[in-house]
């Protein structure tokens, strides 16, 4: 178990660290297991998503776009992945899934947020979030952003959703 995380629910605050999305990352990432509902969440297996060029596994996106975040150890606390816009930074993210339901969602999401602001300073920075991910949403709202607009579009399992969140500082 991480060292930074305690065995029950608590908050405690981590270090964080951006970094490039290296390849032992997304292996990693590939591995992750999420419960319930939040299986959509999970990625293809990492010789898929390099077979198919798909997100982080073309490695010219993996270096444009994603980003790892991890503690003062080392260890993999999730990703980012920063999708430039005209004008805007849209924020893709994933928490580790023992990391879920632990307060640190919030601080998590805020921390990319600003590492989003410092790399284009003169950008807005945004998300997408399903209407269904509660949990989600909570935490973005700890981190300092609001729904801005809410609509349906269309995703890979068909019409979804979506509250579109903008940071504000």
């Amino acid at each position: 178990m991480n060292k930074h995380i305690s065995s029950y629910y608590k908050r405690l605050p981590i270090d964080m660290t951006m970094l490039p999305l290296e390849i032992n990352h997304a292996q990693q990432l590939c591995e992750w297991k999420y419960e319930g509902l939040y299986r959509l969440y999970e990625w293809p297996s990492w010789d898929d998503m390099q077979k198919d060029g798909i997100e982080f596994g073309d490695p010219v996106l993996r270096n444009q776009q994603y980003r790892a975040i991890v503690d003062n150890s080392g260890q993999l606390l999730g990703f980012a992945q920063l999708f430039p816009i005209v004008g805007v930074t849209r924020l893709g993210l994933g928490l580790r899934p023992d990391l879920c339901s632990r307060g640190i969602g919030g601080p998590f999401a805020a921390f990319v947020a600003e590492q989003a602001l410092l790399q284009r300073p003169d950008c807005t920075v945004d998300l997408e979030v399903l209407v269904w991910n509660e949990r989600a949403v909570r935490a973005y709202l700890k981190a300092g952003f609001r729904i801005e607009d809410t609509y349906i579009r269309s995703t890979p399992r068909g019409a979804g959703e979506f509250h579109c969140m903008v940071y504000e500082r």
